[in-house]
């Protein structure tokens, strides 16, 4: 488990599986840019028994409060093509429990991990365009626009612009760092 101040990333669990895929599938919290494609629990169940959401290059962890309430999770995984690094993604799932910056923190540890854990150079973060909460917790955590993908991806609907950010590796805060701010 990665302790932090307000927010702990912790492994997912057996017993974290019906919450997770519940909040995982409900739209009305999900936000527009997110698309609609709904999780069978059969098939998040057998990824959970292969793999426990953690692999070589695909992990997600789970983000809760000190109690342990579910808030949310982050994700990293292969980007697109042949890019170095990965990247990052992160959802909070209750409308409820956004702006109140646990995304930030959470971001800022997870970022922090993977770079300790990876012989990587760089990641990164791609949000829609429209996105201007998602592109500041970006921003705040260090990550640096790169560029805009036009009409990269489909989701409610319509086709969004994706900004790219990235985060080099000297550009993070050491996760000993992060975790004795703690």
């Amino acid at each position: 488990m990665l302790a932090g101040k307000n927010v702990n990333l912790r492994m997912i669990h057996d017993e974290d599986l019906p919450e997770m895929l519940h909040l995982m599938n409900d739209l009305q919290h999900r936000g527009d840019y997110l698309g609609v494609e709904l999780h069978h629990e059969t098939k998040i169940q057998k990824y959970y028994a292969d793999a426990g959401f953690w692999e070589k290059d695909f992990g997600r962890m789970l983000i809760v409060d000190k109690s342990d309430r579910l808030l949310g999770s982050t994700t990293f995984f292969k980007g697109i093509g042949d890019s170095e690094g990965y990247e990052v993604g992160l959802q909070i799932y209750k409308k409820e429990d956004r702006g109140k910056g646990y995304a930030a923190e959470a971001l800022q540890l997870f970022c922090s991990y993977l770079f300790d854990l990876k012989p990587i150079q760089r990641l990164q973060v791609c949000t829609a365009k429209e996105n201007a909460g998602a592109r500041r917790l970006a921003e705040k955590c260090g990550f640096v626009f790169e560029g805009t993908m036009r009409r990269a991806f489909f989701a409610r609907g319509k086709y969004h612009d994706l900004d790219f950010l990235s985060l080099l590796r000297e550009e993070c805060t050491p996760l000993k760092e992060v975790l004795a701010k703690e």
